[in-house]
């Protein structure tokens, strides 16, 4: 019986704890959470109602606030930590790892200060991990409610794929893998800027001839840059690219979209976001992504009209207005 530690008591984190305590594989289980009130609410298995409402946390699962607590015996680590927290939660994690332990990113973002993979970030601060990373189509309610999905796991060690793999696949959890990290990583990270885009238009009254113009090709500017930073086009065209990218930018629980929408609206990125504890990745991936891009040699137009929307105050309608009129390139 394995232990898994979960790293992060949000929404999603606290969904794949839920999920993997159906499994039949009889875990272990601890989840961590930086913030008291959150471990507090996790204790009364109601969960919680800032991120899951209506759904209790199975009794078997530990909860602490306490990193050693959390990793005491966890042969695998799950990381469902925001980006930004990412490298800082992993360095305070390794005085407190067991010899051996792997790790699972879950975590669908870029580094804002250095646009690196979380999977980068992993092997930056603890070198010599073996990692794999976990993404696809997959709302955290409907994970905890045990919705039929389907997720991606990837690493380029094939044996830690097959044995996550056994270890995370449930009655309604299917894990398929691949050994495409980068292109598995960077479609989880910029399809939220693209559902960004796609709430812009819906804020703005648009319908649905610019939500399939900004799907479709945000899922171009998806493939570009994964391809140039060494992805493979089939990864894009999967779950891990199209079928998160469909599921973040039309369902109504996306984080993402709801900022997009907000902002077609007319209203600040900063009264948007004070408004919830909820992580909208894309708001800082935007920026690292267009690095990425600037570096691999790429256009990102939607990213880009994003970013400006985002942080220099172009106007929304504006931004759209730019993208119609932007010079046409055979792509």
């Amino acid at each position: 019986m394995k232990k898994i530690a979960i790293i992060g008591g949000g929404s999603w984190g606290t969904a794949l704890a839920i999920a993997l305590a159906r499994s039949s594989r009889h875990h272990r289980l601890a989840i961590w959470a930086h913030s008291p009130d959150i471990v507090d609410l996790l204790r009364t298995r109601r969960i919680n109602k800032i991120y899951l409402p209506g759904f209790e946390l199975p009794a078997g699962v530990d909860v602490t606030g306490a990193l050693a607590e959390a990793l005491a015996g966890a042969e695998i680590v799950l990381g469902v930590m925001p980006s930004a927290h990412a490298r800082e939660v992993y360095r305070a994690m390794r005085p407190h790892l067991e010899p051996g332990a792997v790790f699972v990113s879950a975590t669908k973002g870029l580094e804002p200060a250095t646009h690196a993979r979380i999977s980068e970030v992993i092997s930056n601060e603890i070198p010599q991990s073996r990692i794999a990373v976990l993404s696809g189509p997959s709302f955290a309610l409907e994970v905890a409610r045990g919705d039929p999905t389907a997720v991606v796991l990837a690493s380029t060690d094939a044996s830690l794929a097959t044995d996550i793999q056994e270890e995370f696949s449930g009655p309604m959890l299917r894990l398929y893998t691949n050994d495409d990290v980068v292109g598995t990583e960077i479609a989880g990270a910029v399809k939220n800027v693209i559902a960004i885009a796609v709430g812009v238009s819906t804020g703005l009254g648009l319908g649905t001839n610019t939500m399939a113009a900004l799907v479709t090709r945000g899922l171009a500017e998806m493939t570009r840059v994964a391809v140039a930073l060494g992805g493979r086009r089939e990864t894009l065209a999967g779950l891990a690219g199209l079928g998160d990218l469909i599921l973040t930018s039309t369902g109504a629980l996306s984080r993402n979209r709801s900022v997009g929408i907000e902002l077609g609206k007319g209203r600040e990125l900063g009264e948007i976001l004070s408004s919830t504890r909820m992580v909208a990745e894309g708001v800082g991936s935007a920026a690292a992504a267009l690095e990425l891009a600037r570096r691999a040699g790429v256009e990102m137009p939607i990213t880009e009209q994003v970013h400006a929307v985002l942080t220099a105050g172009r106007a929304a309608r504006d931004a759209i207005r730019e993208l119609m009129e932007r010079r046409l390139k055979q792509e």
